[in-house]
């Protein structure tokens, strides 16, 4: 695939030769280069220059300006200020730049692969088994499908990782419970669905609840029970085993209605750690990364204290031989470096997991396991807050079911496009109604930066005006009902033409698709793609109020406008697609 060089690269690689060649000793220096009101792009780097030159900054930008070579990209650069430089491209340079992106014969716009992809292991949308989905759980599943794609258009190797909660004390009473109560999980229809499988979990767990706290006899046959999973006895694991598989007809339901690929191979849970376990343990301790205190294994840090001043330690193995989460969590790191090779492992967690994580990945740097190479880093995001601004919760002060919320989303949803549908069936309706309200939902947990709470305000989340998924699915399918109606009349680049401002805004903007992607891929960060897409969707809307396409003067100008229209609406899609949102050709 050629990949396209963006028109910010051209103009800096200008620039950089032109302060060599007037400064020689500035071979490497960075013009600063960004996009500007004033001009198309602004380099700020000559003052810095200037300084360490002890040169005047204004005379040695228009010694620079005289170096640089304009014509073919460059159209004019002029000094402003105290020594910055105000560059304008040609107009041709923008029209040929989109027709070469535009003729990527791969569909990626001419978006490069990354130099040296390595390997990311991603640990995200992790449920817990026998337990129902609420709303904390979404912003994990949605943040890690996004980071995922990024990576994966970049070329990265990623191998995804659903660390779900499917081991510990509660599966003793479960278990045991069902072992009574053998029908329980029996399914009544050949086809059991989702909401069927979460209801009989629900109903079984809240009986063995109830049971074992008011029986002391089963509470004691409970506790033995979890000794016998522990020891691998195989009726026990019959009987764990089918928590876990009713629990994965819920989950996958769920994550089906949130438009999320989620593979049974990539679910490798708490348990699928546990023959490791001894082995890490004994390892921290031969190893004096661990030490034994008051019978337990622990890790100490000079940093981590409790509000008493004592170290406060990550415990690996309690002092009753029993491994809690920091033993699975570093067995899984093991498993991740060494088996999977993985140069990455990004963890989509909770950011109140914070120092859970930073002493975990500090005793695996100390025990060797990760190192300068092999980084670990979470990803952790903030809390889901009501219109209130305080933790989103039912009216009885639940936490709320995420399966409620999606389906409200796409009540809500169904019924904007209903209200402007014009040509659309019932079964459209609903299909572009699920489609807009799962959209709305994904895009405004991830147009917030992952680290902070933002609020779940449904309202605004459908709403066709301001910062939405639905604003950028309409300018979507706007653009698309144009190319309809064009009929005959394909779109085709003409970069003999001259572009008014509102088509070289667009026009640049869409160019930039490419830098935007890496960084988004770089800084795990889908906020900065949703924020690149709406500002395009915006600057479409400017270019589609000022411009007439189809009665634009001549035949050449309607058909170089259908053909921005056109880039556009691959570069919204290309976007829409790596933040897991679909785009409809028709609202």
């Amino acid at each position: 695939m050629a990949s396209v060089t963006s028109l910010t690269a051209s103009v800096h690689q200008r620039l950089a030769n032109a302060l060599s060649a007037t400064l020689p000793e500035a071979a490497d220096a960075d013009p600063l280069l960004r996009r500007s009101d004033r001009a198309d792009f602004q380099a700020n780097g000559i003052l810095a220059l200037a300084k360490k030159a002890k040169a005047n900054p204004r005379e040695l930008a228009t010694q620079v300006v005289d170096k640089v070579v304009t014509g073919d990209v460059i159209k004019d650069v002029e000094v402003s200020g105290p020594g910055f430089l105000n560059i304008t491209v040609t107009d041709k340079a923008i029209t040929e730049n989109l027709a070469a992106r535009a003729a990527d014969a791969e569909g990626r716009l001419g978006v490069p692969y990354a130099e040296n992809p390595g390997t990311t292991v991603i640990d995200y949308a992790q449920p817990n088994v026998a337990k129902e989905m609420h709303v904390g759980h979404l912003r994990s599943a949605v943040i890690g499908d996004s980071v995922l794609k990024l990576l994966e258009f970049t070329g990265e190797t990623v191998i995804r990782r659903h660390h779900i909660g499917d081991w510990g004390t509660q599966f003793g009473m479960l278990i045991q419970y069902l072992d009574e109560h053998p029908h329980e999980l029996d399914h009544r229809a050949a086809e059991v669905t989702g909401e069927e499988a979460m209801s009989n979990l629900d109903q079984l767990y809240k009986a063995a609840r109830r049971l074992f706290d008011s029986d002391e006899e089963f509470k004691t046959r409970a506790r033995r029970r979890v000794v016998d999973l522990q020891a691998g006895d195989p009726h026990t694991v019959a009987m764990w085993q089918k928590f876990v598989d009713e629990s994965k007809i819920y989950f996958f339901s769920v994550f089906e209605k949130l438009d999320m690929e989620i593979r049974d191979p990539d679910i490798v849970g708490e348990s699928g750690y546990n023959d490791m376990l001894a082995e890490t343990c004994r390892l921290l301790e031969d190893s004096g990364v661990a030490v034994r205190s008051e019978g337990a294994l622990c890790v100490f840090f000079d940093d981590v204290r409790g509000p008493d001043g004592n170290p406060v330690p990550l415990i690996v193995q309690k002092s009753d031989g029993g491994y809690g989460y920091a033993a699975t969590d570093l067995s899984a790191i093991r498993d991740r470096v060494f088996n999977l090779k993985a140069n990455s492992i990004i963890y989509v967690v909770d950011a109140r997991q914070s120092l859970h994580f930073k002493m975990v990945f500090e005793t695996a740097r100390r025990a060797g396991w990760l190192n300068d190479d092999v980084k670990a880093y979470q990803l952790a995001f903030g809390t889901v807050l009501g219109k209130d601004g305080k933790p989103f919760k039912t009216r009885e002060g639940e936490t709320v079911r995420l399966v409620d919320l999606l389906d409200e989303a796409i009540d809500r949803a169904s019924a904007v496009v209903r209200e402007k549908a014009q040509d659309l069936s019932e079964v459209e309706i609903a299909e572009r109604g699920a489609q807009v309200g799962i959209g709305a939902v994904k895009y405004a947990d991830l147009s917030t930066s992952a680290s902070r709470d933002y609020k779940f305000d449904l309202d605004q989340m459908v709403s066709l005006n301001g910062d939405t998924s639905v604003y950028l699915q309409y300018a979507y399918a706007r653009i698309q009902s144009i190319l309809r109606k064009a009929g005959e009349v394909r779109p085709a680049a003409h970069p003999e033409l001259e572009l008014t401002e509102a088509e070289r805004a667009l026009g640049l903007h869409a160019d930039q698709f490419a830098e935007n992607v890496a960084e988004a891929a770089r800084e795990y960060a889908p906020h900065k793609m949703t924020a690149y897409l709406y500002q395009l969707a915006s600057l479409y809307t400017s270019f589609y109020d000022k411009c007439p396409v189809l009665k634009a003067e001549t035949p050449e100008q309607v058909e170089n406008r259908l053909f921005l229209c056109d880039v556009t609406a691959r570069t919204l899609h290309a976007g829409m697609t790596l933040l897991g949102i679909r785009t409809p050709e028709r609202l």
